[in-house]
């Protein structure tokens, strides 16, 4: 799982407001994170555990996320500084009256899969005709409705569209014929299965992917959303740079040192394994790095693609994600490239040009 249901209500346990006498005289900051802890938020995690944010003067609490927790709406409501969401279901939420801004895209690619058996044939969304395709709804389907509008399907008539849960089973069982999946997570719970006919794990070649990358119907997901109003005022302008720098340096570690990394994520109570979260941490570099322009930054025709799949591609009810162009300062990129520039001064890495994926062995049930 990677993101969280678009709706107005949430839960927000043990967000009383720090104050500066209890954080020794640094700034008390809340993140709400958009699920529970995992490697997809370590740069976040280890700029706590590794000191970053109070360099610039900050004690950052994580907010961890669940079923029952928009982050979006938990910064609009107040009750957090910052939060992590995908950016169709935030563009969603300010166009019903979130004031909120991305100020720093840390993803800068999309990691959103459909996944087949290889023994069905089904390597494109045109094969989806007919089938019984999964998906999670709650606003995470619009890539792969993206994906089949494309291919000159209709969503609502082509295909049997099945709500599927948070896990592989009902492909695992053959009760789906294509499953959404995140390639740091979902993914990965396939490859830490046992194939009862072997008696071994399954592997990459059992599984046709289709990754909505490799056909424009990917959106932009993992960014920190700021407060537009406060955004006004000089002191939180100047508190957004430094959360960013800090966050910086947080990614930057996570991709040079991506076991300790996986190390502090389980440490921090994750459920899923340590080889999970190794594979984990490693695909979420892949998403990350190499950033050309800087982590962070938002690239002008990524954001594009996003807002026209929001506003043109329809799910099986016919709604779109959003009815009109953002309105407002959807996005800046002026705050995140005053952090490049300080971390550049620091001789951090920010653009990662000569990253290269690990190769993670996965194990029975991610352990």
């Amino acid at each position: 799982m990677a993101s969280i249901l678009l709706a107005s209500g949430c839960g927000t346990a043990d967000q009383d407001s720090a104050t500066p006498a209890a954080s020794g005289g640094l700034t008390p900051v809340k993140l709400q994170l958009q699920w529970f802890y995992q490697a997809q938020f370590a740069g976040y995690i280890a700029a706590v555990d590794q000191g970053f944010y109070k360099e610039q003067g900050l004690d950052v609490q994580l907010l961890e996320g669940g079923v029952d927790i928009v982050p979006q709406t938990v910064l609009a409501q107040g009750k957090a500084d910052y939060a992590v969401a995908w950016v169709p279901k935030a563009l969603a939420s300010r166009e019903q009256g979130a004031g909120i801004t991305d100020v720093g895209q840390i993803f800068a690619r999309s990691g959103t899969y459909q996944v087949a058996w290889k023994d069905s044939g089904i390597t494109s969304p045109a094969q989806f005709k007919g089938k019984k395709i999964g998906n999670w709804g709650f606003g995470n389907e619009f890539e792969l409705f993206a994906g089949m509008t494309k291919a000159g399907l209709d969503p609502g008539k082509d295909v049997t569209l099945v709500q599927q849960q948070f896990d592989m089973q009902a492909l695992l069982k053959r009760e789906i014929d294509a499953a959404q999946a995140m390639s740091y997570n979902e993914y990965a719970q396939l490859l830490e299965a046992t194939n009862p006919k072997t008696g071994k794990l399954y592997t990459a070649d059992d599984f046709s992917i289709i990754d909505w990358k490799q056909n424009e119907s990917a959106m932009l997901q993992d960014a920190v959303w700021a407060n537009t109003e406060k955004l006004g005022d000089k002191a939180y302008q100047e508190q957004t740079v430094k959360f960013l720098a800090g966050t910086i340096k947080g990614w930057a570690f996570c991709r040079d040192n991506a076991e300790k990394c996986r190390d502090m994520v389980v440490a921090k109570g994750s459920k899923l394994g340590k080889s999970h979260q190794l594979w984990q941490m490693n695909e979420v570099n892949k998403l990350i790095w190499p950033s050309t322009a800087g982590i962070g930054v938002v690239d002008d025709a990524a954001w594009k693609q996003t807002v026209d799949i929001s506003m043109t591609t329809k799910n099986q009810t016919g709604d779109t994600v959003l009815t009109k162009a953002p309105e407002g300062q959807a996005f800046t990129n002026d705050y995140i490239n005053q952090a490049i520039t300080q971390a550049k001064a620091a001789g951090i890495d920010v653009n990662g040009a000569s990253f290269q994926p690990q190769t993670v062995t996965l194990t029975e049930g991610g352990a």
